[in-house]
């Protein structure tokens, strides 16, 4: 059994679609990001940063934070969708990697100014905008003479599909990345992308706009990481 702490995000959809792909047993904890429940001593315990997704899995209670290296945990723990010879596996993880340091962060940043920011920021906004427009192409080009991003579908095509979803929200128009735009019809007709993305949807959400949400989320600084940890020093 995994236990999986979650919340409807883009980040916490990886780890869903994956765990509904692979057909694990699993049990949701829900972590109200909008209400500050990351901050619970509990959950600093299996996230030290403070962040969904994580598991926790009760066969060898191993915890594990990051939703990439959940994806990677949950790849060799089932034997799916990583491939076992290292040239295949390191295509798979190279782009599962490009991911996390690329199409995440940007997409969150150009999230945060189209979704959360209490006032326009143009020049902000404009900057993530530009380079998530760069990373859609990046991905249209390699998806030219390939179904996938690597090889067959992978963990790396599940790391990158949330962060497609918004691109409505984003303001851009998919149809001008027609490989890309196979790529993600054909992801989002799969069952199990259609239920870890539906996992959670009915929750309550704060408001975008909710200054209690935006205090919660977007105005952490040191103080707030060691008030989780309980302000406890180490010694000398």
């Amino acid at each position: 059994m995994i236990e999986l702490y979650y919340w409807p995000t883009p980040n916490g959809h990886k780890v869903s679609i994956m765990l509904e792909e692979c057909g694990l047993e699993y049990s949701v904890r829900p972590v109200n990001i909008g209400a500050g429940e990351q901050f619970s001593p509990g959950f600093l315990a299996i996230s030290p940063n403070n962040r969904m997704p994580a598991i926790v899995d009760s066969d060898n209670g191993i915890a594990v934070f990051e939703s990439g290296a959940i994806l990677l945990y949950l790849a060799e723990k089932t034997g799916s969708f990583l491939p076992r010879d290292e040239t295949g596996r390191f295509d798979v993880l190279q782009w599962l990697f490009w991911q996390m340091a690329n199409l995440g962060p940007t997409a969150g940043q150009l999230s945060h100014y189209v979704n959360y920011a209490s006032e326009p920021v143009p020049y902000a906004h404009q900057r993530h905008a530009s380079e998530y427009d760069r990373l859609l192409a990046v991905m249209d080009v390699r998806l030219r003479h390939r179904d996938y991003l690597a090889g067959d579908y992978s963990i790396a095509d599940m790391a990158c599909f949330p962060w497609i979803i918004p691109y409505r929200r984003f303001g851009f128009d998919l149809d001008r990345f027609v490989n890309l735009r196979r790529w993600f019809d054909s992801i989002k007709r799969r069952e199990a992308v259609q239920n870890g993305v539906n996992l959670g949807k009915g929750w309550r959400r704060d408001e975008a706009g909710s200054e209690k949400a935006r205090a919660v989320m977007f105005s952490q600084d040191s103080a707030t990481v060691y008030a989780a940890a309980g302000n406890e020093e180490e010694e000398s």
